[in-house]
């Protein structure tokens, strides 16, 4: 069983398009540290929030070694927690979108992907048709993606 790590902003982007399903059906567990719990739980006002203490293929585990999250100071505490949750776990896969944590991420050897990654994932795996509404319903959302980006993987998916 693959060990996959997720940061906050893939699982804030999925429950935004109420697709948070995608991440059950395309791993068989997904690992969040407490931080990215927590910041998660700050969004409970939000309308697309869910408790992710209750979904079962999520495990909300605290990590080991508190002391090196003090080597990510330019990162937010999810996103540090994160990378430490993935490399105590030996984690098959870290999701992540912004650049500065997927950079430390691969700079500890991990394998990263983003939400558009797993987009990606689930329309070659035949979990959902098309991308470009998805994208579009994002960045209508406020999630934002380059439209250099947009275009790359809309060509890449023959959706352009």
């Amino acid at each position: 069983m693959p060990k996959v790590v997720s940061n906050t902003t893939p699982i804030i982007s999925l429950l935004k398009l109420n697709r948070l399903e995608l991440l059950k059906q395309l791993y068989t567990q997904i690992y969040i540290p407490i931080a990215v719990y927590s910041e998660i739980e700050a969004g409970k006002a939000k309308g697309f929030y869910k408790d992710l203490s209750k979904i079962d293929r999520i495990k909300i585990v605290e990590i080991q070694d508190k002391q090196a999250v003090k080597y990510f100071l330019d990162l937010d505490s999810g996103e540090a927690e994160a990378i430490v949750l993935a490399t105590e776990l030996n984690a098959d896969l870290i999701i992540l979108d912004e650049k500065l944590g997927r950079f430390h991420a691969k700079h500890a050897d991990l394998k990263v992907t983003g939400t558009i990654g797993i987009l990606l994932k689930a329309k070659t795996n035949g979990l959902i048709y098309e991308l470009k509404p998805l994208l579009n319903e994002l960045t209508r959302k406020g999630v934002w993606i380059s439209e250099k980006i947009k275009r790359e993987i809309l060509i890449k998916t023959g959706e352009i």
